[in-house]
């Protein structure tokens, strides 16, 4: 009997399991923290893209001189 209590005291792998749990918890943090930056990045992106397309959208007509410049030229 004398052995087994031996082992069941033994503290050995203690220091492994916390820093595996500590890991596991910084882990965790940091894909909370990767999700949330994400998600205001995707929306960032989506405001910039629609501001380009509707400069472009507004911008197409002048480049081109107001319409169809080949009506009066004969």
């Amino acid at each position: 009997m004398g052995t087994l209590s031996k082992w069941l005291g033994r503290d050995d792998g203690q220091d492994l399991a916390e820093y595996c749990l500590l890991t596991a918890l910084v882990a965790l943090v940091a894909a909370a923290i990767f999700l949330h930056v994400t998600g205001g990045l995707k929306n960032l992106w989506n405001v910039a893209g629609q501001t380009t397309g509707s400069a472009a959208a507004a911008a197409a007509p002048a480049a081109s001189g107001g319409g169809d410049m080949t009506k009066g030229a004969k």
